[in-house]
């Protein structure tokens, strides 16, 4: 009726049963590291890395889909020429790519 203490025991010898019963956690919270926190960190840090290398004359697309050519770059903030005598003034963060030299053809 009752479970013997040898059979009781890990089935993995040099395990305790607390060891084993956090395994599966611990698996979990690697493979979301590797599957969700790294790859979001390196689209970060890419991210930064282009907004820093932000000059005069790249061609860019702003998070609200803008098109334009940066005329000035601050610290905070980027002046887009949207077209021929029209600029806007966006902040740095709304840059989402940099387009190659040569895209925009209208300005």
């Amino acid at each position: 009726m009752f479970i013997s203490d040898a059979s009781a025991q890990s089935l993995i010898p040099g395990l305790d049963g607390n060891l084993t019963s956090f395994l599966p956690i611990i698996l979990m919270f690697v493979v979301l590291y590797f599957l969700m926190i790294r790859p979001q960190m390196k689209r970060q840090k890419e991210q930064k890395s282009m907004m820093d290398a932000l000059a005069k004359g790249d061609e860019v697309v702003t998070s609200g889909g803008v098109l334009g050519k940066v005329v000035k770059v601050t610290d905070t903030h980027v002046t887009l020429e949207v077209a021929n005598g029209t600029e806007i003034l966006v902040q740095k963060a709304a840059v989402t790519t940099l387009l190659p030299k040569g895209t925009i053809k209208s300005l």
